[in-house]
């Protein structure tokens, strides 16, 4: 659907259906139904409205049954307000994406425990020294006679 044309079809027509089904469409049956997406064919014979329905799968169901009932309705309105010699066919295909969002929060939410519990395991001391950088050497002033004798005898000899 590159085509700028088809996708201002399909914008149209989007709005004309949510609004349809917000004051025309006056059946029992239909539940709160949001139109979330539409796409229409390169030929603009066929458009697919894909929608989401706030409740239970039963209410799903009944609102299915009312939007294909309506739908020789909602294909009239459309043809009218769109003014095409061609109106494209309209399917409604339940949209997917509450259950594929809903998945993902709860894989984010697993995560996020096993996060805590990792940190909470975790023990705050170091693996190595307290602190690990290294230091100058102090050179003592105390050297044994032993030792000083040794210096001695090292410097006489370069």
């Amino acid at each position: 659907m590159t085509n700028p044309r088809v996708r201002k079809i399909a914008d149209r027509i989007q709005v004309i259906v949510a609004e349809m089904l917000e004051r025309r469409i006056k059946d029992p049956r239909l539940g709160f139904v949001t139109v979330t997406d539409v796409r229409v064919t390169g030929d603009s014979q066929q458009a697919s409205i894909f929608y989401t329905v706030l409740g239970t799968e039963e209410e799903l169901a009944s609102t299915a049954a009312a939007l294909e009932s309506a739908k020789g309705v909602i294909r009239s309105e459309v043809a009218k307000q769109l003014g095409m010699r061609i109106v494209p066919s309209l399917t409604f295909i339940p949209d997917a994406l509450p259950e594929s969002a809903r998945a993902l929060d709860e894989v984010l939410e697993r995560a996020r425990q096993q996060d805590e519990e990792v940190a909470a395991r975790r023990v705050e001391a170091y693996a190595g020294e307290a602190d690990p950088y290294k230091k100058p050497r102090v050179v003592e002033d105390d050297l044994d006679e032993t030792d000083a004798d040794d210096l001695d005898s090292r410097d006489d000899r370069a």
